[in-house]
């Protein structure tokens, strides 16, 4: 509640797009709870902050998470993993309990992709996915260099990237989606992350006056862009199972009430637990822009913005997250995440796996995202439990 104090909107939720002075406040705030905690404070030139408890010997088991936000988002979604994390670390240090390795709580930079593209930004350039020049180089929605950004709110970091391996890694993290409520189960084992497809298409038509120009005569951007949001809709329910798709912008020039317009621009987020699927799906999309170009007298371009296949986490890690769950006395299921988050990225390099905590009403990224504190301590205890697990596990 001290964090959703910062950048608050309407609703109760906040608005903390990355790199902002909003992000910086943020930041500043978890480094100082970070630094009471006798943590060392690391930070990498991508603005990737990791706090370490540096107890135990060997590679730290790692937790953590991300705290931009979207423009309209909640007070849970990442920052729970992060001071859950720091929850941890001060209930042993309280306890007197010292781990065999080493804690170390991550706070991804531009996880939410909000504001930079593509999302999981930090951590991708932390596990070695994305160069680091390249990354400084991507420009904001609103025209700053990232890079800049980081320079000017005082976190780009002297860490090399890509950083260093941890022993393991687990996020805790809100569902975001209804799943755990509607079965009346309160913890996720995750089992792995959909994959996603990101793609900016732009439509290119001819601007010409509402009343004089026949309908069939028309070269109109707006109605090719209405098209493709109900073709991919279609595809969804064509392809069942995980499928989903989703248009969630659109721009259209001029945006005037009496002018066929002449370019329109949208999104389309297309995802799959089943890459083979999803590259099925991304095939039938390209399949259909040239059509409708064709009809349409349009033309039409396509810009990819991000792509991750599906990622399965480390079997031995979700073995942990469910029977420490069920050990504590919770109802558990194993299920995929929807959404994309950092413990994916890591998965590249570490043994991974993610803890998810019940959304009430399915709700996120909107002011109204709200989790029940019974369930935020219980998702607490059992990323505690299974940090300490994983500082005895051998991984070979």
């Amino acid at each position: 509640m001290a964090l959703a104090e910062i950048s608050p909107i309407d609703g109760g939720g906040n608005c903390r797009l990355a790199l902002t002075d909003e992000d910086k406040l943020g930041r500043d705030l978890v480094v100082s709870w970070m630094r009471d905690l006798s943590m060392d404070v690391q930070i990498d030139a991508i603005g990737n902050v990791i706090g370490t408890w540096r107890v135990g010997s060997g590679l730290p088991v790692m937790t953590g998470s991300h705290i931009d936000t979207v423009r309209t988002g909640g007070k849970y979604d990442g920052n729970y993993g992060v001071l859950a994390g720091l929850e941890v670390v001060e209930t042993l240090q309280r306890e007197g309990f010292t781990p065999q390795r080493p804690l170390s709580v991550a706070i991804f930079t531009d996880e939410e992709g909000a504001r930079f593209a593509p999302d999981m930004l930090g951590s991708l350039v932390y596990v070695g996915g994305l160069p680091l020049e390249e990354a400084l180089d991507i420009p904001a929605i609103d025209g700053p260099r990232l890079g800049d950004e980081l320079e000017r709110i005082g976190y780009a970091g002297s860490m090399p990237c890509p950083g260093a391996s941890p022993h393991a890694f687990v996020e805790l993290h809100i569902e975001q989606g209804p799943l755990l409520e509607a079965n009346g189960v309160r913890i996720g084992s995750v089992t792995g992350v959909q994959g996603i497809s990101w793609q900016e298409v732009t439509i290119i038509g001819q601007s010409n006056h509402a009343g004089t120009t026949p309908m069939n005569l028309r070269h109109d951007p707006m109605y090719v862009a209405s098209e493709i949001v109900v073709f991919i809709r279609n595809l969804s329910r064509r392809f069942g199972g995980h499928q989903v798709c989703t248009s969630g912008k659109i721009d259209v020039h001029p945006n005037l009430i009496n002018v066929v317009p002449a370019k329109a621009t949208l999104t389309l987020d297309i995802r799959n637990t089943d890459n083979d699927e999803l590259k099925r799906a991304e095939a039938e999309v390209e399949q259909f822009l040239r059509e409708i170009a064709e009809r349409e007298g349009v033309t039409i371009s396509a810009k990819p913005l991000a792509r991750f296949d599906p990622v399965q986490f480390d079997e031995r890690v979700i073995s942990i997250v469910h029977e420490t769950a069920t050990q504590l006395g919770n109802t558990a299921q194993m299920m995929p995440s929807g959404a994309g988050h950092d413990a994916q990225m890591l998965a590249r390099v570490c043994p991974s796996g993610m803890i998810f905590v019940p959304s009430v009403n399915g709700i996120s990224h909107n002011a109204a995202e709200h989790t029940e504190a019974v369930d935020l301590q219980a998702g607490a205890d059992i990323l505690l439990h299974t940090m300490l697990s994983l500082t005895t596990a051998t991984f070979s």
